[in-house]
């Protein structure tokens, strides 16, 4: 049986009274698109340090393969990072900077230059060798950095919020090209993100992380669809909680629910669905919220909660949507378009 590119086993970094990571066990597999999602100081970032030998761990370890990695230096690990500040050679050429990893570790010149041509080629920027950084775009140096990280063929590369710096066409432009890539190469990537979009845009699988500890890990389909606690319902997508004396209503039973803005659909009240496999929810549009592709809904129920119902925008006009405010609605939503959470989860 084939060993994951990485392996962490009670893996833990603390700082003073701060436990960044506490007590991680994880393995990310050979070749996998693997994503690191949560909010600043949720501990993905330190992780990923570890994980390259950046910070050495408080406990735990570190393994590469078939190899314990924890006591090794960044240098000596089958690893390269890319950040997101890309950290180019402002005085070198695209194939120059490009090259260096390689001149630092005495290849040959002609296998230097064939191997980062490959590399260029291999982010699209084939006929840019002899650029300067400042001739580039933003996502041209980005592709640069990735390149001079490819170009080494570590056995995993690292990515820290690479996209963060881009305009929001770019990135969403990148993250298509960059799962692409790691396709093509077939190493494995580990990409850190606070961007849920870019997460289930590109992703195997996802750890979403809160207080040094993964929350779920899923497929981004299970991610968005079964959500495993609250805290991860309401990081990945907008959700809709019901919970106490509102589910007790409005499902029958007790519990935490939840169900996603786009699951709900909006009814006059003499239109209200029937039946045992719906639940319905009168109320009142509080506010209307016109997001381009979509709009959203806020709809203050009898019942006690509020929820959000996403319609897209399939007309030229919102119009209809808009004269809806401080109207009353009827929301209804499928029995089996609800997640229920365990006690332990709701947290």
């Amino acid at each position: 049986m084939t060993a994951p590119a990485i392996s962490l086993r009670g893996l833990s970094k603390h700082y003073d009274q701060v436990r960044a990571v506490d007590d991680l066990d994880l393995d990310i597999e050979d070749g996998e698109f693997f994503s690191m999602l949560g909010p600043s100081g949720s501990g993905k970032t330190t992780v990923l340090r570890l994980i390259a030998g950046f910070e050495p761990p408080t406990s735990g370890t570190v393994r590469l393969g078939d190899t314990d990695v924890t006591d090794r230096p960044p240098y000596a690990r089958d690893v390269n990072t890319v950040f997101q500040d890309y950290a180019i050679f402002p005085h070198m050429s695209v194939l120059q900077n490009v090259e260096y990893g390689l001149r630092v570790k005495k290849v040959a010149r002609a296998e230097r230059q064939q191997r980062a041509e490959e590399a260029l080629a291999t982010v699209r920027l084939d006929g840019y060798a002899s650029r300067r950084p400042h001739q580039l775009s933003g996502g041209q140096r980005q592709r640069v950095a990735l390149a001079r990280a490819l170009v080494n063929r570590p056995k995993v590369l690292l990515l820290d919020e690479p996209l963060g710096a881009l305009d929001l066409k770019l990135r969403r432009e990148m993250q298509v090209e960059l799962k692409q890539i790691q396709r093509e190469v077939g190493i494995t990537f580990v990409f850190v993100t606070h961007d849920q979009e870019e997460a289930l845009t590109m992703s195997d699988r996802i750890a979403v992380f809160n207080d040094g500890r993964v929350q779920q890990l899923a497929t981004p389909f299970e991610l968005y669809e079964e959500p495993a606690s609250a805290f991860v319902a309401g990081f990945v997508g907008t959700s809709n909680l019901l919970t106490g004396d509102v589910a007790r209503q409005l499902v029958g039973e007790d519990g935490t629910f939840v169900v996603r803005p786009e699951k709900l659909t909006m009814h006059a009240e003499d239109d209200a669905p029937t039946g045992a496999e719906v639940c319905v929810a009168p109320g009142v549009v509080r506010e209307v919220v016109y997001l381009g592709a979509s709009t959203h809904s806020v709809v203050e129920l009898d019942a006690g909660a509020t929820l959000t119902v996403a319609h897209q925008n399939t007309d030229r006009s919102i119009d209809a949507a808009l004269e809806r405010r401080q109207q009353r609605v009827v929301l209804s939503w499928r029995r089996d378009h609800l997640v229920a959470l365990s006690p332990e989860e709701e947290s």
